[in-house]
């Protein structure tokens, strides 16, 4: 099986091997004549990365790049990257990578005609309206990874250096215009990172699926990306080669993403500050907190878990989903809780705080305060 497609939700996507091939019609399509590939440095000089800016280059778009992005991004990575952008008088960003590439890359084209801080567009109430809507460059995804699904966000995650706060940047038009998923851009990639950004997908799902609020179509979008982790990323695992697999996992990215516009949660609130603080791998994090956080939200969500499972063929019920979370953390080499994940003595003062102002907080099925979430991160370590 090649899955291929063309889709035009959320945003237009080419879908299929291959198909980073079409980057140069991609960026006429938008009217970009000089792009700025924005990736991180470990992806810079990989030949998926160079092939893509030999693509450019023939095309007579150029083979500018800049690479200077942590792996959980800040603004002075934001700051360096907008200011290549002005000087190389680019009209448009290619945002290639894993979540770090793709987050900095989306903001560094929001960013690159704001004249105010970036923190003045922080995910809260309606301050998106700040943004001048016509300073936001054309954008086009190209993940190398499954699992964020920033390709197709609305938003993009950036680190306060200062106060290591994970900010949330959003605008409606950071959606990229285009998305290339080409599943053979992932071929190759580590089993710890297919692991990692696998289950970031899943956690994505998941957590949409449990949260309260109300919409449908993103509640049946997490079903199915679930179910699409659940019979294809062990399978991504055990061979990197697999490409129907790593497609169907490109898949589940982007259905995460698109899913939680329902909400996220504690998974979310915890991982962020904890990610930003000791620089841990965002997706790993997130499934080393997901069973503590089932159990935590246990009384809210067992009903529903227990028809997720169902379709999921799990059997137990909540139980049954509870242990197979944790089953398949240990067959993907998942550390068994923060403390194996490099987490040690940690300022848990700092820590609830920072978790208790994350956005993600509202979309939790139970309400998050100081006490309970002492003792859930507790049970994280």
């Amino acid at each position: 099986m090649s899955p291929t497609g063309n889709w035009s939700y959320p945003t237009a996507i080419r879908f299929g091997a291959g198909r980073i091939d079409e980057i140069a019609d991609a960026c006429r399509e938008y009217g970009i004549k000089k792009p700025l590939l924005v990736t991180d440095r470990g992806l810079a000089y990989l030949p998926i990365t160079q092939d893509t800016l030999a693509l450019l280059d023939q095309a007579g778009l150029g083979d500018a790049m800049f690479a200077e992005v942590d792996p959980n991004p800040d603004e002075k990575n934001l700051e360096a990257g907008v200011a290549a952008y002005k000087e190389g008088g680019h009209d448009g960003i290619i945002a290639f990578g894993s979540g770090s590439g793709l987050d900095l890359g989306k903001v560094v084209a929001f960013m690159s005609g704001q004249t105010r801080p970036v923190w003045d567009f922080e995910d809260i109430g309606d301050w998106w309206t700040r943004a001048d809507p016509a300073g936001i460059a054309p954008i086009i995804a190209v993940p190398t990874t499954a699992g964020t699904g920033s390709e197709v966000g609305r938003a993009g995650v950036i680190v306060n250096s200062e106060t290591h706060d994970k900010k949330i940047i959003f605008h409606p038009k950071i959606l990229p215009s285009i998305v290339i998923c080409d599943p053979e851009l992932t071929i190759g990639m580590p089993p710890e990172i297919t692991a990692g950004t696998g289950m970031d997908a899943f956690a994505h799902c998941l957590e949409a699926y449990c949260s309260p609020h109300y919409h449908p179509m993103s509640q049946g979008i997490a079903i199915e990306g679930m179910r699409l982790v659940k019979e294809y990323l062990p399978r991504a695992y055990a061979d990197g080669m697999d490409i129907e697999s790593r497609a169907h996992m490109m898949s589940a990215a982007a259905m995460g993403a698109t899913a939680f516009m329902k909400g996220l949660g504690a998974i979310h609130a915890l991982s962020h500050p904890i990610g930003a603080f000791y620089n841990t791998h965002h997706g790993t994090t997130n499934a080393v907190v997901m069973a503590p956080v089932l159990e935590f939200n246990r009384s809210a969500i067992e009903d529903r878990i227990e028809r997720l499972a169902a379709y999921l063929g799990i059997g137990g019920g909540f139980d049954g989903f509870y242990n197979y979370v944790n089953e398949l953390n240990a067959s993907l080499g998942i550390p068994a809780n923060l403390t194996e994940l490099g987490v040690k003595d940690p300022d848990m003062d700092w820590l609830v705080e920072s978790a208790l102002k994350d956005p993600s907080v509202g979309g939790n099925p139970v309400a998050m305060d100081a006490d309970n979430t002492r003792r859930l991160l507790e049970a994280c370590l």
